[in-house]
């Protein structure tokens, strides 16, 4: 059931990615047509017109512009990060108990695996664990994230939009400063994230970063800057949310084993 959820939410993502990626070096305008232009990169374009606007005659209008609406973007799926990590504590807690429970249906046999997805069923009710509760906020995310990846990336390409420069770097050009950057906070947003045991997990923890720092090397400089203000927010929602100073520490229950 698992690994249905995550073929599906694979899937789904490949779908979303590839219905931008068509039309990625396009130019971007209100008569765009298409479902992803009207009402996902076009939206999104305008709302960050909106607020380079407000800074009109300064160079780094734009910049100031991505920054803000990158910021508003994260703030307003905080509550869906949220949800995603109490199901994900939830699952955490439950653990052992599936375990016993894989350990006692063993068998791969049909009649044994039946009764252990219904034994494994009502142990997640019994707990208030939704498996697809820690998905649909990635359902949710995923085209406004890849969108606004778009809008920027479109608008680069549209003559009507000037992106001007932010700290003397032209954002319609690459940015190595810019590119390093986003990839140092990035390993730091995993740094400070939930705490991983699986070694494939921990080698992404190196992988992903130096993957940001060689997209941002090619790609302009405005990317770079959103992937550095979407992780700077990204760090502050995981010191709130999973307290990594905590990670190390041990619990009463240890602590009292110990004593």
């Amino acid at each position: 059931m698992k690994k249905n959820l995550w073929i599906m939410l694979s899937l789904v993502s490949v779908v979303l990615l590839l219905s931008g990626c068509t039309e990625f070096e396009q130019p971007i305008s209100s008569e765009s047509e298409g479902f992803w232009n009207e009402y996902i990169v076009w939206p999104l374009v305008s709302f960050i017109k909106l607020f380079a606007d407000m800074f009109e005659g300064n160079a780094a209008n734009y910049a100031f512009a991505i920054i803000i609406v990158t910021i508003i973007i994260r703030l307003i799926i905080l509550p869906l990060t949220i949800k995603q990590v109490k199901s994900s504590k939830k699952m955490q807690e439950i653990q052992p108990k599936l375990k016993e429970l894989q350990a006692k249906y063993s068998s791969k046999d049909a009649v044994t695996q039946q009764k252990y997805q219904q034994e494994m069923m009502q142990l997640m009710q019994g707990s208030g664990v939704n498996p697809l509760a820690g998905c649909l906020p990635i359902f949710i995310q995923m085209p406004i994230l890849i969108g606004f990846y778009h809008a920027i990336s479109r608008m680069n390409n549209t003559p009507a939009f000037e992106l001007g420069t932010f700290l003397s770097f032209p954002l319609a050009e690459p940015s190595i400063v810019f590119a390093v950057i986003a990839g140092l906070i990035q390993y730091v947003v995993l740094m400070t994230g939930p705490a991983v045991d699986n070694p494939q997990m921990k080698i992404m923890m190196y992988i992903m970063p130096l993957m940001i720092v060689g997209f941002g090397i090619i790609l302009p400089a405005a990317l770079s800057l959103y992937w550095v203000v979407g992780n700077i927010v990204a760090v502050c929602q995981n010191l709130l949310i999973y307290k990594p100073w905590n990670k190390n520490k041990p619990d009463a229950t240890d602590a009292g084993g110990a004593k």
